[in-house]
């Protein structure tokens, strides 16, 4: 038995290194579109962005480390189709890449606005490449706009300000990530940026971007307010990295469509942020972008490769560390869910907030307080048994 692995991200190596922890003996192939050896995302919009770290400190596993799992990197040339019943993928340089079992975790590709490509000052965050540029365009910035009041865009504003940036987040919600935390800890986030210096201009899209002689000037909003700006940083989302598969016969509908056991057609599965499967136990199709289901999942389909026929189920969770706070997310929290502090207290800026629809708790959320949280996870018990909520 031989296998592809086409993704060289934590979700593949995670899958490699499952494999090679169980046994598994035979050949293995890691394809990577970027240069780079496996290294780890969520670092980039923080310490990398920041100055904390150098590039080298987000490796997953050093070199001598990598050659222990007998397995081939080729880096540097992405995949650009898939022969589903041959499971070959060809490759942007013409290579022919064949094996028994093709694990795909090619992750997202960042959204852009209309008219941004090729225009000087504007950014998206996906590669340590972008970071590092994105950081040499802020130390020279005058003023700098986010698009984007997610979990990405509010980690770079307020790795912005910590550099003394003058800095703006603009995005349609009433306040940071209110569609995950709901009205009462999104106001907190918003005045946690505000008390540090983050302009915020939310409740209003962004419509587009204004240059002149190809360099940004602005951000327009849809309200016909521009903000200024000589730097932009879009960070509005992401799509999962599917393009190279559109001719490849597989399901895609916001990532690559997969079965209970991450099985997207005989001998090709999908982890990480580009698979989407059925959660049997919530009787939904999910997709995860975190950190923490890339190697769940991709130890569950080592298992699965394996023989092991069993239903890939997580707690979903994430976490984001913005300023000096650092909050983590156990479960779902539906924006309509009833919220209740139930260990802390909001004054100390160290709580738990307990999330309940139709009377099932369905997340928790820890403000400072990661390990109170994380000990909240059996309290989700009746979400994960009791069906969809």
């Amino acid at each position: 038995m031989t296998l592809l692995v086409v993704g060289a991200s934590a979700a593949g190596l995670g899958t490699v290194e499952a494999l090679r922890r169980k046994g598994y003996a035979d050949r293995i192939t890691v394809s990577g579109a970027e240069p780079h050896l496996p290294y780890d995302r969520p670092p980039l919009s923080k310490q990398v962005l920041s100055g904390l770290w150098e590039p080298s400190r987000t490796r997953l596993r050093p070199p001598e480390r990598l050659s222990t799992l007998d397995a081939e990197f080729l880096l540097g040339d992405a995949a650009v189709s898939l022969d589903v019943r041959q499971r070959t993928v060809r490759t942007a340089s013409g290579r022919t890449l064949t094996a028994d079992d093709v694990v795909i975790a090619t992750g997202l590709r960042p959204r852009t606005l209309p008219g941004q490509d090729g225009l000087d000052g504007v950014h998206v965050l996906r590669t340590v490449e972008d970071a590092l540029a994105i950081r040499t365009a802020l130390l020279s910035s005058s003023r700098a706009v986010v698009v984007g009041d997610g979990v990405l865009g509010t980690e770079i504003a307020a790795s912005a300000a910590v550099m003394g940036v003058p800095v703006t987040l603009a995005g349609p919600q009433p306040a940071p990530l209110a569609a995950q935390f709901g009205p009462v800890v999104s106001e907190l986030l918003a005045d946690l940026h505000t008390s540090r210096g983050v302009a915020l201009r939310l409740g209003a899209a962004v419509t587009g971007l204004d240059s002149r002689d190809g360099r940004v000037t602005g951000v327009r909003l849809e309200t016909g307010e521009v903000l200024p700006a000589d730097v932009v940083v879009v960070a509005f989302g992401a799509a999962p990295a599917t393009e190279w598969l559109e001719d490849s016969g597989l399901a895609l509908a916001n990532g690559v469509v997969c079965d209970s056991r991450c099985r997207a057609a005989e001998g090709v599965y999908a982890v990480g942020d580009v698979a989407r499967w059925y959660h049997e136990t919530l009787d939904v199709a999910m997709r995860l972008e975190n950190r923490t289901n890339a190697t769940e999942q991709a130890g569950h389909v080592a298992a699965v490769l394996l023989g092991e026929d069993r239903p890939y189920t997580p707690v979903p969770y994430f976490w984001t560390d913005q300023f000096d706070t650092k909050i983590h997310v156990h479960g779902t929290l539906f924006a309509d869910a009833e919220m209740s502090i139930v260990e802390g207290s909001v004054a100390g800026s160290r709580f738990v907030a307990q999330y309940r629809r139709n009377g099932v708790v369905t997340g928790v959320l820890g403000w400072n307080m990661p390990k109170q949280a994380r000990s909240r996870r059996p309290e989700l018990t009746g979400v994960l048994v009791g069906g969809k909520p």
